[in-house]
């Protein structure tokens, strides 16, 4: 029954194919196992694959998992897309394609142990010098490298795609810092869960052992219990994502250059309470960009001395820098016969073919058969887009030829070949796509061990070969498939090799970033609910005055102080803007330039948590990625928005920050990070409700102003229903600030927020002198003694002349200029570190850089 329930897709997708497709075997027959995955999706239906399909892009997007792209506009978080149709291999294949890229694996080891030690591959004429010297993914200060290990080249990718032959070919080597290993993980793991459907009639291996091979692999190339850090090179990279998922699922601490420092031989992570050596360190930034003193001198992204650490044998780096040579497209032409050099063996998978202009005789092959090949330049790290020559015409290809006359020796030429096909779910239909797969390998101290799947990427658009996800595209789920339930013959297990210490250790940087996430929340929150508030006592009014009543105005004052937008509603040659409010109110939602807007505070706070992306579980990324959409609601279309509109647009995002606040807080480990997060939103807090405070009562209103606007204030701070249930009796100045001021029981009053300041203060690493406060201690202690101390009666004492209040308005600015000196005596104590840089080389016996 089954061989028939399909007929119908098989028979239309067949008609669609043009060639090499990987749904038939050589005789054109439908594979058995593909035969059984066209069964599944038949009982499913294309409408409710669809409707699948839909769902697999929001949970990506709910998941965070994006994909940067450096020349779109549009490109940085831009979501990661998913084909629900996997790439399937099965295993009596896979066997012969895993030798393969193991010897390759082997191989390109070796290659790199040759260039940077022997060089007899050059001596014996196998590579020509002229493309490896004047590569510059070829790094001279990494010649003395070696690390302790049989394999210097410890991880290394292959992007593999089935050739005319029917067999797998290399197309690229991946050796500097190869990605897609976490997204291979994310798409199996999202596939799994939203078409569960898909897995019924089908044994395929599992992806985890890979990486399990990794953690004790890691765990080998350090002591007994190593401290390990992923360093990345920042939320601006376009595999960002994947760097912070990696560090969490594989226990490490994720880091940028700043956070580590060269001191007395080895590498230091910058923590608030210590400097913490550390063992091993995952690359993935770019070589040439790892060490500013030998390297590029420009580099931010690096650590400076991280090389002659490498050198004294006390740090290991997953990969070495320097094997970014092995990417250098020409080496592809020499594999065969460096491969009989070295390892005395063929090669056992084919490269596509290859040629290195810079020899007399491939130059010719190439000039002459311009249009049926690909042009690249040798050198990957110089950013030329391949050309082909089959769209060119006869002025461009005889621009073309004198091009690769002039510097023959930087370019290669590749065969364009009809690489094959394999089933996409692209707009509703099942069709044809070229597709390529990214492999991953990892060594075992002995030889390499390969991820029983991968990274498949495949073309969105029809008969074209664009698999590049920073074009546009797909990704698929990897599936190496047996017709019997795979057995596991190797015990896996978690690695566990004791008390973690980088564990506890919180980088100076993500102190720092959950500091301002903390106050970035807390500012949204205040801002939105403000604005929110003033927005319905606004419509309430509109039509039944002229002029707006006093203690409105008193509040458009209070918010243009707590954005600190000016003149903003202070501008006093703009009376028509307190009398119509509704440009300005507007602009401070949604204006993302103007500094104080709502806009701006959320960008700013989204741009805080991406620092910090491997703090957040995946209920909090959830709320982060609506706070995205919020974002995304605000920008677009903000012209045609009127109050009404506004005021449901900052409804949601209020339940939003909320819902953001209450699942860090739940989740979030109860650590200094959280502590500080604590403390940013606390400073906030107590800074914004000081500037209402003396802008609303430092002056003296009207009696029925000064109601209107101890309410207000109230409200703004959720304390209305508290007074009402604490005192039972119409509001009064004295009491309202009785309760402001002193009561800290109830949270928001200044009592309270001082108090757990305080606390969350304290919390934090002490120095040696673990029984003195700090600075920020004695500051937090002073504002809170300010406040404990005030007479509310005295406070409210007017200046007959004047209407004001001074001593009310001398203890608020004490507090706001004490409060506001936390952010600083929180970097000079935590954030930031100045320490004198030993020697990185030991025959100077001077130090090369004084400050980090």
């Amino acid at each position: 029954m089954n061989n028939n329930i399909s007929l119908g897709l098989i028979s239309n997708y067949k008609k669609l194919i043009s060639s090499y497709d990987e749904v038939l075997d050589n005789n054109g027959q439908i594979k058995p196992y593909w035969q059984s995955f066209f069964n599944t999706i038949e009982e499913l239906g294309l409408e409710e694959l669809e409707n699948r399909n839909q769902e697999l892009i929001n949970k990506l997007k709910e998941n965070g998992v994006t994909y940067n792209v450096y020349e779109s506009m549009n490109g940085m978080n831009r979501p990661w897309i998913l084909d629900p149709i996997p790439f399937i291999i099965h295993q009596t294949e896979w066997d012969y394609i895993e030798k393969g890229l193991k010897q390759r694996a082997r191989l390109l080891d070796l290659i790199y142990q040759d260039l940077y030690g022997p060089q007899l591959l050059i001596k014996n004429f196998i590579i020509p010098s002229e493309l490896v010297f004047d590569n510059s993914g070829f790094l001279y200060p990494c010649i003395d490298i070696k690390q302790k290990v049989k394999n210097q080249l410890i991880t290394c990718a292959f992007d593999i795609a089935r050739g005319p032959d029917g067999k797998m070919w290399v197309l690229d080597n991946r050796t500097q810092s190869p990605s897609g290993s976490g997204y291979a993980i994310e798409n199996r793991s999202v596939l799994s869960k939203v078409i569960p459907e898909f897995h019924k009639h089908t044994y395929r291996s599992r992806i985890s052992p890979y990486f399990n091979h990794i953690q004790q692999t890691v765990a080998s190339l350090g002591t007994n219990n190593p401290n390990i850090v992923f360093l990345t090179p920042g939320p601006g990279n376009e595999t960002y994502f994947e760097h912070a998922y990696l560090a969490s699922y594989l226990g490490y601490t994720l880091v940028q250059g700043s956070d580590l420092l060269v001191r007395d031989g080895y590498v230091w992570l910058k923590s608030i309470d210590e400097l913490v050596r550390i063992d091993v360190i995952i690359k993935r930034v770019d070589d040439e960009w790892c060490d500013p003193l030998e390297l590029r001198s420009d580099s931010l992204l690096g650590v400076p001395g991280l090389l002659q650490v490498i050198r004294l044998g006390n740090v290991s780096v997953i990969n070495p820098p320097g094997v970014s040579a092995l990417e250098n497209h020409g080496l592809m032409a020499f594999m065969e016969n460096a491969c009989k050099f070295l390892l005395d063996e063929p090669l056992l998978m084919n490269s596509i073919a290859t040629w290195w202009c810079g020899q007399e005789k491939e130059l010719q092959h190439v000039l002459d058969n311009l249009p049926k090949l690909i042009i690249k330049k040798a050198n990957r790290k110089q950013g030329f887009k391949s050309i082909y020559g089959r769209t060119l015409d006869k002025q461009q290809l005889d621009e073309l030829r004198n091009m690769l006359l002039a510097t023959p020796k930087d370019f290669v030429a590749q065969e364009e070949v009809s690489l094959s096909t394999t089933p996409s779910f692209v707009n509703g239909k099942i069709e044809p796509r070229y597709a390529a797969m990214r492999t991953f390998l990892i060594s075992d101290g002995e030889d390499y061990k390969v991820m029983q799947g991968g990274l498949t990427r495949s073309s969105a658009m029809k008969d074209k070969f664009v698999i590049s996800s920073q074009f546009g595209g797909l990704s698929k789920d990897t599936w190496i498939v047996s017709d019997n339930p795979i057995l596991n013959h190797e015990n896996f297990s978690v690695i566990t090799t004791g008390h973690n210490t980088l564990s506890q250790s919180l980088t100076s940087r993500n102190a720092e970033n959950l500091f301002w996430v903390g106050r970035m929340y807390e500012r949204s929150l205040i801002l939105t609910y403000f604005i929110r508030n003033l927005i319905d006592r606004y419509i309430e009014n509109m039509n039944d005055v002229e002029k707006q009543p006093a203690y409105f105005i008193v509040l458009l004052n209070a918010l243009t102080h707590l954005t600190q937008t000016y003149p903003g509603f202070l501008d006093e040659e703009n009376e028509a803007l307190l009398n119509e409010p509704t440009p300005e109110l507007l602009n401070l939602i949604f204006d993302r330039k103007r500094n104080g807007s709502i806009a701006c505070d959320i960008q700013s706070l989204l741009t805080s948590i991406n620092q910090v992306n491997d703090r957040w579980n995946n209920g909090t990324r959830k709320i982060i990625y609506r706070l995205e959409d919020s974002l995304s609601t605000i920008f677009n279309d903000n012209a045609n928005y009127n109050l009404n509109k506004a005021a449901k647009i900052l409804d949601k995002l209020y339940i939003r920050l909320f819902a953001f606040n209450g699942n860090a807080i739940e989740t979030l480990p109860k650590d200094h990070g959280y502590h500080l997060f604590e403390i940013g939103k606390t400073t906030e807090r107590i800074l914004s409700l000081v500037s209402l405070l003396r802008t609303s009562f430092s002056f003296k209103n009207t009696t029925e102003d000064e109601y209107l606007l101890m309410e207000a204030i109230l409200e703004n701070n959720y304390l209305l229903v508290s007074y009402r249930s604490i005192y039972k009796s119409q509001l009064s100045l004295n009491t309202v600030l009785s309760m402001i001021f002193l009561d800290n029981n109830l949270p928001n009053t200044l009592s309270y927020l001082l108090d757990n300041l305080t606390y969350s203060l304290h919390k934090l690493p002490k120095s040696a002198q673990a029984n003195r406060l700090n600075m920020v201690e004695k500051i937090a202690l002073e504002a809170l003694t300010k406040i404990k101390l005030v007479n509310t009666e005295e406070l409210i004492k007017v200046d007959l002349e004047t209407d004001f209040r001074n001593e009310f308005d001398i203890v608020l600015k004490d507090v706001y200029e004490l409060i506001s000196s936390v952010s600083s005596g929180l970097s000079s104590l935590y954030f930031n570190h100045s320490v004198l840089q030993s020697s990185f080389t030991e025959n100077t016996g001077k130090p090369l850089l004084d400050e980090i």
